[in-house]
């Protein structure tokens, strides 16, 4: 297996789910089929058997799992030691409402009958109808009980705090939030490499054999954080080099770019998600490539200082570090 020497692309992992619908190949060109349940498209992961796989060059059929087995020096840099990558990038199509949720932190999380990472994530909001909403945080004075209450009345969204969402937009949900997204939306996901979720109402929905999806009410409410209140959208803070800060936390950090601007100058780990345009990635030592709307690359630490060069005027380029 020949060393990393330039950015990563991989194949995503499709997720067929009861919300989705099939934007993720309309506007993301992901190689859907038929269906019209596409909900969810897994850019970048390392979890046990879901594995990204590298599409093409040299490292072609390499999972990021062994990846990092052979060259996790080369691949994280200044991070170098973890065992797994620790984020899991995806896109998702909100068709239909998500089920009402919430995650643990990590110190919860690693108690459990099977110990996962807690759950700490980052919507970027691709595109939005005029009628979306997201479900964000409680709304100001809703306590444990006042929560309990409305989840046992069936009408766990009327203590909710609500945004209408707009395309461009960046909503940050720490662990322990009560949140969901609504339907019309087409979302960047950045969180950590967990798969732990707590239900609290999905909307009395069925699956096709008709039953509930399981709802984890008591571990809900456990993990909740009641003193968060309602959640903003973040504001973007200018940054050097063409650069605006989205999110900056202890799990990663987020930014975006529309225009001419460098990742990889820290010696760590980049991942690019071009949510909107085209762009060509160079560096020293390795052949530029191209990244279209709806791709997701990894930028080794090893590559180097990267340049994003935009080849259309209207780009959007995610960057996601650890911090």
């Amino acid at each position: 297996m020949p060393k990393p020497t330039g950015p990563l692309r991989f194949s995503p992992i499709l997720k067929q789910i009861i919300w989705g619908g099939r934007r993720l190949g309309e506007r993301l060109k992901k190689p859907i089929g038929a269906a019209s349940d596409y909900a969810e498209s897994w850019e970048l992961v390392d979890r046990a058997a879901d594995q990204s796989i590298v599409q093409d060059g040299p490292l072609a059929g390499s999972s990021l799992g062994e990846l990092l087995a052979k060259y996790n020096a080369e691949i994280l840099g200044r991070h170098a030691g973890l065992a797994a990558f620790p984020l899991l990038i995806k896109y998702l199509d909100c068709n239909r409402v998500l089920s009402v949720q919430v995650h643990p932190d990590d110190q919860y999380a690693r108690q459990m009958p099977t110990p996962d990472l807690g759950k700490t994530e980052v919507w970027y909001i691709v595109d939005a109808t005029p009628d979306s909403v997201i479900y964000a945080g409680l709304k100001s004075g809703v306590d444990r009980r006042a929560l309990a209450e409305a989840v046992r009345q069936g009408r766990t969204d009327e203590v909710l705090h609500t945004i209408r969402p707009q395309a461009g937009q960046c909503i940050f949900i720490p662990a322990g939030t009560v949140h969901a997204l609504g339907d019309g939306l087409l979302v960047a996901e950045i969180q950590q490499s967990s798969d732990t979720t707590f239900r609290l109402f999905d909307w009395n929905r069925t699956d096709p054999s008709g039953k509930p999806r399981a709802l984890h009410i008591d571990q809900a409410l456990d993990v909740t954080d009641y003193e968060r209140g309602p959640i903003q959208p973040q504001v973007p803070q200018p940054a050097a080099n063409g650069w605006e800060n989205l999110v900056f936390c202890e799990k990663f950090r987020l930014r975006q770019t529309a225009s001419h601007a460098v990742t990889g100058c820290d010696d760590a780990a980049a991942v690019l998600m071009v949510t909107n345009g085209r762009a060509r990635l160079e560096g020293n030592g390795w052949d530029p490539i191209e990244v279209e709307c709806g791709e997701t690359v990894l930028v080794p630490a090893s590559s180097g200082p990267t340049q994003i060069v935009p080849l259309a005027n209207d780009l959007c380029v995610l960057e996601a570090v650890l911090p």
